[in-house]
């Protein structure tokens, strides 16, 4: 499978992927205690919704162009004044979303293995003193940097699933991960090819033995090849999080096309 995000750029997966993380990192600005984030595939941290790729697919028009306008749940509402960039010619990433609710005393380290890549993540967040790019392998890079020094943060495993085994080692790598640093809030994003794969996935991250897992699945329809349902494993969601995205997705699902449905795997609200 390849998931180059240019092509996919502000769709329908990354509007409940964001606001998934606008959530958390809100309630993690709650609390004056710094917070760090590390964003293990982060991309080029800006998207050109004008661009060819973007345009080949479509996928932003039918994705972020129709919630752009929407309110009613502040979630909602933060999210797409954060995804408001250059009066919406171009989309942000994860990272470039984290540095824009990070505050002075939090931090940000967005890993990405590709040159090309990274040197534009390392544009995109020039302007951030605390936002931090490292070049290489996401999987080993994030488990160098637990613990943090901060003890609270957020987590986000976002890969481009192009290697045969891109599950496997995902799940491996988050297990590994919460034996490091196991209050973390993991935001873990997977492409959903059949229920029975998304389950064993989902069944592969649990066994990291997680007291907490929200698991969250969006759907629509979609031609054949194309990507049409996508999920997330939220570990250690935050108090009241599973509602907030339940009001938010409940006003931004329908303009999507789109199907949702949240369940917990372990522990509850």
């Amino acid at each position: 499978m390849n998931y180059r995000h240019s092509y996919h750029a502000g769709n329908f997966a990354d509007v409940a992927k964001h606001l998934a993380e606008v959530a958390i990192l809100a309630h993690l600005a709650k609390k004056d205690a710094p917070f760090a984030v590390i964003d293990s595939h982060a991309g080029r941290g800006l998207y050109d919704l004008g661009s060819e790729q973007a345009r080949k697919t479509g996928e932003a028009e039918a994705g972020i162009e129709r919630v752009r306008a929407l309110s009613g749940s502040p979630l909602l509402e933060r999210y797409l004044r954060l995804a408001a960039t250059d009066g919406g010619q171009s989309y942000p990433g994860s990272p470039l979303i984290a540095a824009r609710m990070l505050r002075p005393q939090d931090r940000l380290t967005a890993i990405e293995k590709h040159p090309e890549e990274a040197v534009l993540l390392k544009q995109a967040l020039a302007p951030w003193r605390k936002a931090r790019v490292e070049e290489g392998d996401g999987y080993a890079r994030l488990l160098a940097q637990l613990p943090p020094p901060e003890r609270r943060g957020l987590i986000l495993v976002d890969p481009p699933f192009e290697a045969p085994d891109e599950f496997e080692t995902a799940a491996r790598t988050v297990r590994a991960a919460m034996r490091k640093f196991a209050t973390g809030i993991y935001l873990i994003w997977y492409p959903i090819k059949s229920t029975a794969a998304g389950n064993a996935f989902a069944g592969e991250v649990l066994a990291s033995g997680t007291k907490k897992m929200l698991r969250i699945e969006i759907a629509i329809d979609a031609p054949e090849g194309k990507l049409g349902r996508a999920g997330l494993l939220v570990l250690n969601p935050p108090y009241g999080f599973d509602a907030e995205m339940e009001a938010a997705l409940a006003i931004a699902a329908p303009p999507l096309g789109a199907r949702t449905k949240l369940d917990w795997l372990a522990g509850e609200a």
